[in-house]
């Protein structure tokens, strides 16, 4: 009963919203069209803004992988993460995580693929792909497309609130599947 409710609302979520949004514009005489193009070409401004911010954060995860830092990095720390029960196969996620949410979910794929869908690291792996974000994306993206250059202490509570996410993903995890 619940799913098929939840299946009826996931359907119509989105057409319903458009219809609101298309409705109130006619009742406040907006015009919708002139609206909707003048918002798409600030959108394509912004996106032309944050380009050189996305390509650093490309390269840097590109050079992080194939310089075999994210691996000297586990096999460094392994003794601390055995204690905790963490597997040596998501220091990947702990590093690519903060930086980009596409590099994570593909470090993951290769979890996932290598390990099997019930190994505990893939699980581990995918509450902190799901429990944390990617915090350089977001100020790359947010504070690229407003100019602002001095980063104050977004970026350090960006960090502790990923530390946060992935103690948390660790202790859940030994909680529930350890």
């Amino acid at each position: 009963m619940f799913h098929s409710v939840m299946n009826v609302i996931s359907l119509w979520a989105l057409p319903v919203v458009l219809l609101l949004i298309l409705t109130m514009g006619l009742i406040k005489k907006v015009p919708i069209y002139e609206v909707f193009t003048d918002g798409a070409k600030d959108g394509f401004k912004v996106a032309v803004n944050i380009i050189p911010y996305l390509v650093a954060i490309i390269v840097a995860i590109s050079m992080l992988r194939a310089s075999g830092i994210i691996e000297a990095f586990g096999a460094f720390c392994m003794p601390l993460l055995s204690k905790f029960n963490v597997p040596v196969d998501v220091t990947p996620i702990m590093i690519v995580r903060s930086l980009s949410g596409s590099a994570a979910l593909g470090v993951f794929s290769d979890i996932a693929n290598s390990l099997g869908p019930d190994n505990y690291a893939t699980t581990l792996a995918a509450v902190m792909v799901g429990s944390s974000e990617t915090t350089f994306y977001v100020l790359a993206v947010y504070f690229g497309a407003v100019k602002v250059v001095k980063l104050r202490y977004a970026l350090l509570v960006g960090i502790l609130a990923d530390l946060v996410g992935i103690i948390a993903a660790v202790c859940v995890c030994n909680i529930m599947y350890a």
